[in-house]
């Protein structure tokens, strides 16, 4: 299928150029502000697997987002790596031209899984991972998993070529938010890129609150405290990251800041789910069916003009009208999304 001559873009003139790709709905911790237990816990009705987008259907439809301008795919979850033979996925995903994958992952299973997603070309991946503080860190994902396996998996990542390494920190007034300096002293130097993401209020069990969330400015003010910082430019627009680095040549972070200083006027992602749903937000309240149209047999063409359809009616902005009224929507949650 050949790129479409003109992009699509949605009613605020947003380019549709990157696609989160949900492939399982499950995942082995159960973070606090992700997926808490007393919600996901034993007996949750997660996807059955003939609701799963199958592999091939994935490719397929990464192809036809990918003739409409979209650059980027980030497979997630849940967690990816809990997907039977996910590596198979990938060498489908990398085989497309043109086409910039990489992963999310809790980092759990990295170590076991890193060499072979090298060898199905996967060349980057990113790794959640909150604390440094072994306590804390057992404390967050609710299921008492050792920080320790992780770093193991960083490393095991970094050994086989997967740079470089992103760590996401969500960081949580009260939790975690003294766990910030040993996590940059910890990856400063190292070539991968830690950053920072505010609280966010994903989904409707989170129980996010407003004067839970340290913003990107004190994150900022903590690290320029003991290891100044200045700022750089963006590395392409729509890039959700502020961007600081060290100034003495030592790296650099990244602040996520889209509580505080929301990016909707640039933002030109798109979600699809694990069964095969497409979301225009983070923070949507409903999806569009993708999975339903490839099962009843369509074509191609047929499934762009759906997208198109939907992307060209796009005007989401909830980061920019977030409020009392807002929050309490019915929003999907993000272990669903893919984040």
């Amino acid at each position: 299928m050949k790129p479409l001559l003109n992009k699509v873009t949605d009613k605020l003139n947003r380019p549709l150029r990157d696609l989160r790709i949900s492939i399982i709905d499950r995942c082995n911790f159960r973070c606090v502000y992700c997926m808490p237990k007393d919600v996901f816990g034993r007996g949750h009705p997660f996807l059955p697997r003939e609701k799963i987008l199958r592999f091939e259907e994935i490719a397929r439809l990464a192809r036809i987002f990918a003739s409409l301008g979209v650059e980027k795919v980030r497979v997630t979850g849940g967690e990816p790596l809990l997907r039977k033979e996910v590596e198979k996925l990938i060498a489908m995903l990398t085989q497309i031209p043109n086409l910039d994958i990489t992963l999310t992952t809790n980092g759990s299973r990295l170590a076991e899984k890193a060499q072979a997603l090298k060898e199905a070309g996967l060349n980057r991946i990113t790794v959640s991972l909150d604390s440094l503080d072994d306590t804390v860190f057992r404390a967050m994902n609710d299921v008492d998993f050792p920080v320790a396996q992780v770093l193991a998996g960083i490393d095991m990542a970094a050994r086989v070529g997967l740079s470089p390494i992103k760590i996401n920190a969500v960081i949580k007034r009260g939790l975690n938010d003294h766990s910030i300096l040993p996590l940059a002293r910890a990856f400063r130097g190292t070539g991968h890129i830690l950053r920072f993401i505010e609280y966010m209020d994903v989904g409707q069990t989170n129980g996010w609150r407003m004067n839970d969330v340290i913003s990107a400015a004190e994150i900022i003010e903590t690290i320029d405290s003991e290891m100044p910082l200045a700022p750089v430019d963006a590395n392409y627009k729509g890039e959700v990251a502020h961007r600081f680095r060290y100034r003495d040549g030592s790296g650099e972070i990244g602040i996520i800041a889209s509580v505080t200083q929301p990016f909707c006027a640039d933002c030109n992602r798109a979600r699809l789910s694990a069964d095969g749903h497409l979301f225009t937000c983070l923070f949507a309240t409903k999806g569009y069916d993708l999975l339903g149209l490839l099962r009843s047999g369509v074509s191609d063409e047929q499934i762009v003009d759906f997208i198109v359809g939907v992307w060209q009616n796009r005007n989401d902005r909830y980061s920019e009208i977030r409020g009392t009224e807002t929050v309490i929507l019915p929003k999907i949650e993000m272990s669903y999304l893919g984040g």
